[in-house]
């Protein structure tokens, strides 16, 4: 019979261990914190940061609701750092400036945000590859692209918005870079599709329509967001591709990675399944 309980839930010691406690003091911590800042920037008159505030608020409570509307259990781990990616972007990166303060906090949100999505495409497809009501069964490596490939979709359509909030509403998402050269065939002389090489920047000058200009002193060129956004896509890449991995292998062996069981969420059908077999077995 013990020979039977282990062909039935290979991976019964791999599920995540749970700790609401921990979750429920983190999102009560967090949302403290927002509603203070929210006073505190109320009170400033800075109304466009207590917008953000409230959008933090509500973006808080999308796993509990993704939780009860796709019957899906969030690994305690993965909810701690969806609140505390959210806290950190909104928050502490927006309106505590972090993101100016920090050069390299972009950067980290982003890599976070790849692994966060890869996890979250993986889980999609996984829920439909282990319930048996569902004629579907991928290979690890499918699998593990298609983790890859949706969180990339995801990284792609997050810098379209950018740039439309930049474009439209006036809005800096793409943040700039200070570049010393570049290469552009708009400035070949000879009015060629040849790149003419611009070297050793120093400055960048605003030349106005009245003749007036300003020197800005950055030490380079301005460049508007191109930078930016092919860091972000390139570190989310990076991100989509350490959880693809991680999927892998937890596909190949079975689920008994224990790192991929803090981020996978499993459907409550199949969690209570596990459990059923789990009490029968122990009956028998």
């Amino acid at each position: 019979m013990e020979k039977s309980h282990k062909k039935l839930i290979p991976n019964e010691s791999c599920q995540p261990s749970h700790n609401k406690k921990l979750v429920l003091t983190v999102y009560v911590t967090l949302r403290v914190l927002v509603v203070m800042v929210m006073i505190a920037q109320l009170l400033n008159g800075n109304y466009e940061n207590v917008y953000i505030c409230v959008l933090t608020l509500f973006l808080f409570i999308i796993p509990s609701i993704a939780e009860r509307k796709l019957r899906v259990d969030l690994p305690d781990t993965l909810e701690i750092i969806i609140l505390i990616f959210i806290f950190s972007a909104e928050i502490l990166g927006e309106i505590k400036e972090y993101y100016l303060a920090f050069p390299f906090w972009d950067t980290l949100l982003h890599t976070v945000n790849g692994f966060l999505f890869a996890a979250i495409g993986f889980s999609l497809v996984n829920i439909l590859n282990e319930d048996k009501r569902v004629s579907l069964t991928l290979a690890p490596l499918y699998m593990a692209l298609t983790a890859f490939c949706f969180s990339m979709t995801i990284g792609v359509l997050w810098e379209f918005f950018e740039w439309g909030m930049d474009s439209w509403f006036g809005a800096d998402m793409q943040k700039d870079t200070i570049v010393t050269a570049f290469n552009s065939v708009t400035l070949d002389p000879g009015g060629h599709n040849i790149p003419y090489h611009v070297r050793n920047i120093s400055d960048t000058f605003l030349l106005y329509s009245d003749g007036s200009f300003t020197k800005l002193g950055l030490g380079g060129y301005l460049d508007l967001g191109l930078q930016d956004t092919m860091m972000d896509l390139l570190v989310n890449l990076i991100g989509a591709v350490v959880f693809s991995f991680i999927g892998y292998f937890y596909v190949k062996t079975k689920g008994k990675g224990k790192i991929a069981n803090q981020f996978i969420p499993i459907a409550l059908d199949q969690e209570n399944t596990q459990k059923e077999i789990i009490a029968q077995e122990d009956k028998q």
